[in-house]
């Protein structure tokens, strides 16, 4: 039976040159007949009907005249043959990209909603592709893994690429969704100065100012839970010429180490390169960088003057703690935390159960 063209739909690769063999079948046409009638060479309708050489529109054009079947419908069936040609050839190269694809934690991923469960490895890597935005593994490579791979961090970094990999397209994709001004340095440290008294709020007061300010100076700000494998406390990157990002972990993270780690970006959006991506872990060893930022951000949460002044006193309670707080503008717990990094308070302090609160994701 001839198979209607508009039934036409295999899953399987089909010339469109045998519909058109059927259709000289059904007029009793040689291929040297109807090259003759098409003004073509028998050898191009016979590479045609072997699926060797593909229909182009001119040639489309001529088959309608000869056949009273629109151009449209041969260049249809061209296009979808073509199409499943590459899918078989996208199907090698995924066979090749599923030892790439198990270092992921997939299971983890689909918990997370990142995508539908896979049907299998194949189907997996696929998605898994989709997710980043990659149409392949080379793609990958050089866009995201090369993105990581270059990325400053301290020497001893304990995260795998995978997993901080999937942290930063996450951040990119909610970067992505804000509405952010062109950066401007002027109004990011005034909304740092805003946003240092934000301190004191609870999360769900923060963050949607944070948010606003932070955007309005120019600069995405994205909260994103960590996934097993990473063991980051935030990073500061650029999405574009005109838009930096501060990406933080939030869950599990007290108060004191929340707060320290956004100024901290912060600082590497306005000491360094735009070119560099900052990827920090809740250790850091201290590279040059790295140690800009930690003084630029404990500056800027405590003046040094008043540090010491304060340190002088040597009276550490909680109610000297937080009157020193109070007169700061700061929440409690980034004072006790700066004591304990300071080793003049332990870090098992009894402090820690009425000053220090743990935030998550709102």
């Amino acid at each position: 039976m001839i198979i209607g063209v508009g039934e036409y739909t295999p899953n399987y690769a089909v010339p469109p040159g045998w519909i058109l063999e059927e259709r000289l079948e059904l007029r009793e046409w040689s291929q040297a007949e109807f090259a003759r009638r098409c003004g073509r060479s028998a050898k191009l309708i016979s590479e045609i009907i072997a699926g060797k050489a593909p229909i182009e529109p001119d040639t489309a054009l001529e088959f309608e005249k000869v056949l009273d079947l629109d151009a449209n419908v041969w260049l249809n069936l061209e296009a979808n043959y073509q199409l499943q040609l590459a899918r078989e050839r996208e199907r090698e190269k995924l066979q090749k990209a599923r030892e790439w694809y198990r270092k992921f934690a997939i299971p983890d991923l689909v918990k997370a909603g990142l995508f539908e469960p896979p049907t299998d490895e194949i189907d997996g890597t696929k998605k898994l592709l989709r997710f980043f935005g990659v149409g392949s593994l080379k793609g990958w490579e050089e866009k995201i893994g090369a993105h990581v791979a270059l990325a400053r961090h301290t020497p001893v970094f304990k995260s795998s690429k995978e997993a901080v990999s999937v942290w930063l397209r996450l951040g990119e994709k909610e970067a992505t969704l804000q509405e952010c001004q062109t950066y401007n340095e002027g109004r990011f440290k005034d909304a740092l100065s805003e946003i240092r008294l934000l301190t004191r709020s609870q999360p769900s007061d923060f963050h949607p100012r944070m948010t606003y300010l932070c955007n309005n100076a120019g600069v995405a700000y994205a909260p994103i839970p960590p996934l097993p494998g990473n063991r980051l406390s935030g990073a500061a990157w650029w999405l574009n010429r005109r838009t930096p990002v501060i990406q933080l972990t939030l869950r599990g993270k007290s108060n004191d180490i929340f707060w320290f780690t956004f100024f901290h970006e912060a600082a590497h959006i306005l000491l360094h390169s735009k070119k560099d991506t900052f990827i920090d872990e809740d250790k850091r060893d201290g590279t040059a960088c790295e140690a800009e930022a930690d003084a630029w951000a404990r500056d800027f949460l405590i003046p040094p003057q008043d540090w010491g002044d304060f340190i002088a006193r040597g009276i550490f309670t909680k109610t000297e703690i937080c009157n020193f707080a109070f007169e700061q503008g700061i929440a409690p717990a980034i004072v006790l935390g700066r004591l304990q990094f300071e080793k003049r308070v332990r870090w098992n302090s009894p402090l820690n159960t009425t000053i220090k609160q743990s935030y998550e994701i709102v």
